[in-house]
């Protein structure tokens, strides 16, 4: 009866631990793919900022060469 148990015991052990690896494993691949996601998400959202500063920029100089020039003449 001894034996047994502990073949039990060991087996349910075996399998416990085998299930841990594979859900380690399919959280790992989990995060590494919500990461990439975000990481793309943050890179275009950049993007798109810095394209509006540079518009803002853009916008910036050209009103301050009509004032320049205005007050030229």
């Amino acid at each position: 009866m001894g034996y047994a148990l502990r073949l039990k015991l060991a087996s349910f052990s075996a399998g416990a631990a085998v299930a841990s690896a594979f859900g380690l494993y399919f959280m790992h691949h989990d995060y590494i793919l919500v990461h990439q996601s975000m990481s793309q998400q943050i890179n275009e959202e950049y993007k798109a900022l810095d394209r509006h500063v540079s518009s803002l920029e853009n916008s910036k100089r050209e009103v301050t060469k009509q004032v320049e020039t205005s007050d030229k003449t």
